[in-house]
């Protein structure tokens, strides 16, 4: 039989067409129509349905001979390429390619003709007849004759450029985010050094004039004391008191900027041991004060041994404080498996807080409680929630006013 119209095989009802049409990425099947079929119409009502088939495709059919040049296309490759059929007749497929793609297409091709391989594909870019670049996703098998030798390959061509380009600007607007994400981050980080550098600073420099405010004042009060009436001594008393706190204040910014500038050394620590020191100390600042305390025994981490002692010191002095209105102040430090991470906690039947105000508990210099009620700086919590934030991990609270507090934390690896 002659040629159909717009192919360029005249065995292409018989080798191609009678195969299922492939899924894009997979080569068609290609069979041999049993003996009994009739291979051709006298009418050309079967070659007239082979041609409407095959064309409707929006795949690229191809198959090339045993050498590698193409003997078959269908009409999808004028659509895709530009070049006429006639004009591609025994070229082979890789000199439609672009040059840097041409040596991986052209080792694949040879390694299935050789018999090296059953199937290949690979996504490629073709150069149209007008020099465009298309990306495709080439699929094709090894045919083999009679005998059993390799006869030629078969397979599609997919236009896959709409893909590629959109994976293109994914890809770059990904790169693009993580590139400001650095830039962000690096300039977070800066500033943060930029801070805590500035807060140490100033934390030393306040310290003299604090001195000598509260050196004057201890002085005038010496001195000048029996001649001065009440009013005056309370000033002084006041002054004084003013200076120590303050003291106070920048002792514990210098801790806090210490915390973040310190660095952090990984070591087994036994949680247990120092709960049971700060309780010690906490016990012995205050001999008086009974509390009923339960620590859990053998609560390992993997930490910085030096800010986990600064961390429960922080939360036991404050779980010791707010319950010293208490009747029978008690206070617990467990822990409990919640997946594969270990959250440990230390709660109190103390003063508790309210939850709305529960945001305010970890930034510095925040206080839910009077001062002359619970004296204190503020930044205690700020310095936990430093340190957890170091190990990579998270501190919360849940409270109740007047039934005590909860706090929990869990550390990162």
């Amino acid at each position: 039989p002659g040629a159909l119209p717009g192919l360029l095989a005249a065995d292409a009802p018989t080798s191609l067409a009678r195969g299922a049409p492939a899924r894009p990425g997979q080569a068609p099947a290609v069979d041999t129509p049993p003996a009994s079929e009739p291979t051709a119409d006298p009418n050309g009502v079967a070659a007239e349905s082979y041609r409407e088939v095959v064309d409707s495709l929006s795949e690229v059919l191809f198959r090339t001979d045993e050498l590698g040049r193409l003997v078959f296309l269908n009409d999808a490759w004028r659509d895709l390429s530009g070049f006429e059929l006639d004009s591609a007749r025994l070229h082979p497929l890789t000199d439609f390619l672009h040059p840097d793609d041409r040596l991986r297409a052209r080792d694949a091709i040879r390694a299935l003709l050789a018999g090296d391989g059953q199937e290949w594909s690979d996504e490629l870019r073709l150069r149209t007849l007008a020099g465009e670049i298309r990306w495709v996703g080439i699929a094709c098998r090894a045919l083999r004759d009679g005998s059993g030798q390799e006869s030629g390959i078969a397979g599609t061509i997919d236009d896959i450029s709409a893909r590629k380009i959109a994976e293109f600007s994914l890809r770059n607007l990904n790169q693009e985010l993580e590139s400001r994400v650095r830039s962000r981050t690096a300039e977070l980080e800066t500033a943060m050094r930029e801070l805590e550098a500035f807060s140490y600073s100033v934390s030393h420099d306040l310290r003299a004039p604090l001195r000598a405010i509260d050196g004057f004042a201890r002085i005038l009060a010496e001195e000048a004391g029996p001649r001065l009436d009440e009013r005056h001594r309370d000033q002084l008393v006041r002054i004084r008191a003013g200076a120590e706190r303050m003291a106070i204040l920048i002792d514990a910014l210098i801790d806090l900027a210490s915390v973040s500038r310190q660095p952090l050394r990984r070591q087994p620590v036994d949680l247990s041991r120092i709960a049971e020191a700060v309780i010690r100390d906490l016990q012995a600042e205050s001999p008086g004060r009974t509390v009923a305390v339960e620590i859990t025994r053998d609560m390992t981490v993997v930490a910085d041994p030096v800010l986990m002692h600064v961390l429960l010191d922080n939360l036991l002095r404050n779980a010791w404080k707010f319950t010293s209105h208490c009747e029978h102040p008690r206070i617990v430090f467990g822990a409990a498996r919640e997946g594969e991470r270990t959250v440990f906690h230390v709660e109190d039947n103390g003063a508790g807080f309210d939850m709305n105000y529960a945001g305010k508990l970890f930034q510095p210099f925040q206080r839910l409680h009077a001062q002359h009620e619970f004296p204190g700086t503020g930044i205690g919590l700020a310095t936990v929630q430093r340190i957890v934030a170091r190990h990579e991990g998270r501190v919360w609270a849940s409270a109740e006013p007047g039934k005590g507090a909860r706090f929990c934390f869990m550390l990162g690896h």
